[in-house]
């Protein structure tokens, strides 16, 4: 006889770290600290979900992705993502395992803390050396921007830093 855990917080963040980033697939919604509140009605979970920025033309993928995931949980019926907007996301919510996913990917996580003139730097996430320079601060995406390290010579993504600051 088959037993059918109750649906839980757990469970479903446990699902949720297999949700990744559509353009990123070394990191989950729950590395880049997306996910605001799981609330469990029942068999109905809905999970309120902050975008990293708005206007992201990957959410519709994200919602999609979250609901199969939260979906394929035994004893959920109904699944529903609620994007939010306060608090608002920002940078810091990025664990170090999203950290680690960015540099694997070969994009630079946002540093930790910004200088007081608002000016922020990165290491190269293939070689670690500090001597990068940007070369444009609009990148593929409107979290991201264009580096050049000048130590290993390879051109670099690096996603901003977002704070509430």
């Amino acid at each position: 006889m088959n037993t059918v855990l109750p649906i839980s917080k757990n469970n479903i963040l446990n699902v949720l770290d297999s949700v990744k980033d559509p353009e990123i697939d070394t990191v989950s919604v729950i590395d880049l600290g997306m996910i605001e509140n799981i609330h469990i009605e029942g068999t109905k979970v809905t999970v309120d979900v902050l975008p990293t920025f708005l206007g992201c033309p990957a959410l519709e993928i994200i919602e999609r992705d979250i609901i199969q995931a939260i979906k394929a949980c035994a004893g959920v019926e109904r699944a529903e993502v609620q994007f939010i907007y306060h608090p608002p996301w920002t940078s810091d919510r990025i664990t170090p395992k999203g950290h680690e996913g960015l540099r694997k990917f070969g994009i630079a996580p946002p540093p930790r803390h910004m200088d007081e003139d608002g000016t922020w730097h990165v290491d190269c996430p293939y070689c670690g050396s500090t001597y990068v320079t940007m070369e444009n601060i609009f990148g593929p995406t409107a979290c991201r921007s264009i580096l050049y390290c000048k130590s290993c010579k390879n051109p670099f993504e690096a996603m901003k830093p977002i704070s509430n600051i």
